[in-house]
């Protein structure tokens, strides 16, 4: 594995200005997760857009969404949608007059979805193609589907239903015809601080007194993320989609023990081993995709294979393809964070 070292990619900031939102309905499903508040409060703070939307099925999130916005100065044009992407009537009505969509409604857990793949296959097979269906019916000119890390080269249900999906928004390009709807994807890596992620675990067993901590496996490694750092790279790709490509950020990756060993460097780690679909490494782009990847310098885009596709200006102005035996994966990253740079993100956190 490459020796990590931290480099100045490890603050990478992404052009993210939301202007071109300003005066346009925005719809983003699954609002009320750690994406969706993030994301609705830099649309608000950045941009001025005509409606916002927010629409998931939890309405307690709602109502204490509702009470942080209620004294923003925008927020007027923040609408809030009970529903649930499983449910095709209400998006078809919630997607009325709506400009772009940001889908971020999924079953995101790896142990829950193998424990019910069922409901995992409804939300996130079934629910991103209600999505495409009602942004047809509808007109919606813009579609970005966020994606995982877990999606390529899935080895558990949660990954394999989110490459399903990836296929599905990408593939929907070629019945947009007349109405012109466009798809693309954001897939990246864990999110640094968010709900169900290790760094939450790891500081509730610090603040409780724990003597030791939880390490799934000494060598497992994960690309890491901020949640702005995120936010920052969805509009960024939103701005520049032409529909069709899967976008994923260059990011840098960490050994969850070394990430253990910054947070509280005087306790013991108890090896507890892998659990059920979980991977030792991460992949966001397989080697198999290579030959349809272009790299700019700060993300990869694997560009789709349909008739489709002609290529993208922004592409062909600072792209440049990648080997044919390329994959980028957690391990053999050349981007590493240092202890420095990890509880510099983690403040932000």
């Amino acid at each position: 594995m490459n020796e990590p070292k931290a480099t100045a990619s490890t603050h990478r900031t992404f052009d993210s200005d939301p202007a071109f939102l300003n005066d346009t309905s925005i719809l983003i499903t699954g609002g009320t997760g750690s994406f969706g508040r993030r994301f609705i409060k830099t649309i608000l703070d950045r941009a001025s857009p005509r409606r916002l939307v927010i629409l998931s099925r939890d309405e307690l999130k709602q109502y204490e969404i509702d009470q942080e916005l209620s004294g923003h100065p925008k927020y007027d044009r923040v609408r809030f949608f009970i529903g649930d992407v499983r449910d095709q009537d209400r998006l078809d009505m919630a997607f009325r007059d709506i400009d772009t969509v940001i889908h971020a409604a999924a079953l995101k857990h790896v142990p829950t979805a193998e424990y019910n793949p069922f409901e995992c296959i409804h939300t996130n097979v079934l629910g991103a193609e209600n999505v495409v269906r009602a942004s047809l019916r509808n007109g919606v000119k813009r579609v970005i589907a966020l994606s995982t890390d877990k999606a390529a080269n899935p080895i558990n249900l949660y990954g394999a239903s989110k490459l399903a999906s990836d296929k599905i928004f990408v593939a929907a390009n070629n019945l947009s015809g007349a109405v012109k709807t466009r798809y693309s994807v954001v897939r990246y890596g864990n999110v640094l601080g968010s709900r169900g992620s290790v760094i939450p675990l790891f500081k509730r067993h610090i603040e409780e007194g724990a003597k030791e901590l939880p390490i799934t496996d000494v060598r497992m490694t994960r690309f890491w993320i901020t949640l702005s750092q995120g936010v920052d790279f969805v509009l960024s790709s939103m701005k520049k989609m032409v529909g069709g490509e899967i976008f994923v950020p260059k990011i840098p990756s960490m050994k969850v023990v070394d990430l253990a060993r910054a947070m509280a460097p005087d306790l013991e780690h108890r090896v507890v081993g892998i659990r059920p679909g979980e991977k030792l490494h991460e992949v966001m782009v397989p080697q198999e995709d290579a030959r349809q990847v272009v790299e700019t310098d700060d993300r990869y885009v694997i560009q789709p294979s349909f008739a489709f596709w002609q290529g993208a200006e922004y592409l062909k102005e600072s792209g440049r393809p990648v080997d044919d035996r390329f994959e980028y994966a957690s391990d053999t990253n050349t981007e590493w964070l240092d202890e420095e740079n990890l509880k510099t993100l983690l403040k932000e956190v």
